[in-house]
């Protein structure tokens, strides 16, 4: 047995991330792929490493419809050290809807300030459909990480999703008063850049407190839709449906529709996105919503 044989049959401590120091590291992955197959979207292809993996696939809107997998992470949460990776991949005129059983949590980093890292690429190829509706996120008082999100569109792909972020937990008095977590997200169609934006969330920074940014507001949630015909009308017709509100806005710009929220509800923040879906999903792929039964459990 050669050397490198053998240090794949038995990874040192230090490999594998079972340390507690500064340079404590825990790798988790999860690959996916999707193809349609005779006019049925199926799970082509599923590794992963470490506590990530899915459940089973499955159309409980019919074959022909799309292809619903669940994401599971046992653990339940992000500590110091930890660094999530998700890659899924949905071909061409094929479609998939990937949520999550529970709210992500970000745990408060450890004694050192070690700091997790989540990356996701989603990437559609053309004439492929991909609906990224995970759960909320829930980031505990000084939590420390980067939450980086890619979608690489190609062609006429079409692509909706979100990410709903509650700060600290108000409803335990202990508000998100210290750590840093910066988000990313990169969209582009063939190469192309759509929609860039970095946010770095930091309670002792003036512009989580000032009007002018944060606002002192706990929860905050992005919704994005790429793909619709009339992006102008869907976001009249968002306006008409969901009713005026301060605390949330919707824009379309370069064939992108964003829709915010900034408060301090975490109900209201879901509550809107799914209410979001339920309207734009049929202009975006001619389907009603189909609401996940594993958000009823």
């Amino acid at each position: 047995m050669t050397a490198f044989e053998t240090s794949l049959d038995a990874p040192s401590p230090i490999d594998s991330g079972h340390r507690f120091d500064a340079k404590r590291h825990w790798e988790a992955s999860l690959h996916l792929a999707f193809e349609a197959r005779g006019g049925v979207t199926r799970m082509t292809r599923s590794r992963h490493l470490g506590p990530l993996r899915v459940q089973r696939p499955f159309h409980p809107e019919g074959r022909d419809g799309p292809c619903h997998v669940y994401l599971l992470h046992p653990p339940g949460g992000l500590v110091s050290g930890d660094a999530l990776s998700i890659n899924a991949r949905v071909g061409a005129h094929a479609h998939a809807l990937l949520t999550t059983p529970a709210a992500n949590k970000l745990y408060k980093a450890d004694s050192h300030g070690v700091a997790w890292q989540q990356h996701t690429r989603l990437e559609v190829a053309d004439g492929g459909v991909l609906e990224w509706l995970p759960q909320e996120t829930l980031a505990f008082d000084g939590s420390r990480g980067q939450q980086t999100t890619e979608i690489a569109l190609e062609g006429d792909a079409r692509c909706l999703g979100w990410e709903v972020m509650a700060l600290g937990r108000p409803a335990s008095a202990l508000p998100f008063a210290s750590g840093r977590i910066e988000q990313r997200f990169r969209l582009t169609r063939d190469g192309r850049p759509l929609w860039l934006e970095r946010q770095p969330l930091d309670p002792g920074h003036r512009r989580f407190r000032g009007f002018w940014g944060q606002g002192g507001a706990s929860v905050q949630a992005t919704l994005w839709v790429i793909g619709l015909q009339d992006g102008h009308d869907a976001v009249d017709a968002l306006r008409e449906a969901l009713g005026a509100s301060t605390r949330w806005a919707v824009t379309v710009r370069h064939g992108v529709l964003l829709l915010r929220y900034l408060g301090r509800e975490r109900n209201e923040a879901w509550d809107l996105c799914c209410r979001a879906w339920y309207i734009l999903r049929p202009r975006l792929i001619g389907l009603p919503a189909h609401t996940p039964r594993i958000w009823r459990t």
